[in-house]
């Protein structure tokens, strides 16, 4: 008999874990610059393998088919979890791995994205109400900085303040705030440049 979510094993609940890191790896990004423009995402503009890299690169269109894409990474990790483990424990760390592969993919020497779209898609299952906070912030950084980096570290912030609002569980709270850390620090130069005001604006392409 299948186990099902209340008894699933504590090396199944492992096995989600490192799921949830695999599917987080998947280079959506630098396979589409590489099928679109037969180039290395590495090469071009910030060289990050995420979405916003792709939309400078090779257009809006592809952009936002990498972010849904990356965003839908985080939400099969979390939904994935919530099948075969109970509570929102799991499902939590799973979303944290999710973010974790695709910031730190190990097979591409730990340096991939910056985490927001698959964090969007991992929290939207964990805590809706959040992530459209998130959003709005993030809408908000862009309109006053003329910067996706300005939204994304913004969205970040206001991502574990929406979930302890919410009333969310500890794990998904905490699961929040390690996510957002994650992406501060991947934004961290971004953050230096927007002080300097040298950060690129929404639109420049490269």
């Amino acid at each position: 008999m299948t186990p099902g979510p209340a008894d699933a094993s504590v090396s199944v609940r492992l096995l989600l874990v490192l799921t949830a890191y695999l599917l987080g790896t998947a280079p959506f990004a630098s396979l589409c610059v590489r099928w679109l423009r037969r180039q290395n995402l590495s090469d071009l503009g910030s060289g990050n393998l995420g979405a916003t890299n792709v939309w400078r690169a090779t257009g809006l269109t592809a952009g936002l088919v990498v972010a849904c894409l990356d965003l839908a990474k985080g939400a099969v990790s979390v939904q994935v979890a919530r099948h075969w483990a109970a509570g929102t424990g799991w499902p939590a760390v799973a979303a944290c791995a999710a973010v974790i592969g695709h910031i730190y993919p190990a097979w591409r020497g730990f340096r991939g994205g910056k985490g927001v779209a698959t964090a969007c898609g991992a929290f939207l299952l964990l805590t809706p109400a959040a992530v459209g906070a998130a959003v709005v912030a993030f809408a908000v950084g862009i309109a006053w900085m003329r910067a996706v980096s300005a939204g994304s570290m913004l969205a970040a912030i206001v991502l574990p303040v929406g979930a302890w609002a919410w009333g969310e569980t500890a794990p998904v709270v905490l699961a929040a705030t390690v996510t957002a850390g994650l992406i501060l620090f991947r934004h961290r130069m971004n953050g230096y440049r927007l002080w300097q005001g040298t950060e690129p604006t929404v639109g420049v392409r490269v």
